[in-house]
């Protein structure tokens, strides 16, 4: 079993003859260019998982203005209430 037929396989996709043969070609040029990325020494290179040098934008949270009771909420609620939660139809 080629390595393109067993990706196709493990992928779910059916290939015409032709398009094993083109993928092939195309699998095997992206491996040999692998092996070349390989001898690169990256050992003075530090991990990174961002390159854009955006970073998280973090604030506290404020409460601002009035805000009802959770029984003022309930009691809007077109649903029945039961022990403080609003009862809801079986989902399954």
């Amino acid at each position: 079993m080629s390595k393109i037929t067993k990706i196709s396989n493990l992928a779910r996709l059916r290939l015409t003859p032709s398009e094993d043969e083109k993928f092939s070609a195309q699998l095997d040029s992206v491996f040999k260019y692998m092996e070349i990325l390989n001898e690169v020494d990256t050992s003075q290179v530090e991990p990174t998982s961002q390159v854009t040098g955006l970073t998280n934008v973090m604030r506290e949270d404020e409460v601002e203005g009035d805000f009802c009771t959770k029984d003022e909420l309930l009691g809007q609620s077109p649903l029945p209430v039961d022990r403080g939660q609003i009862r809801v139809k079986k989902v399954l």
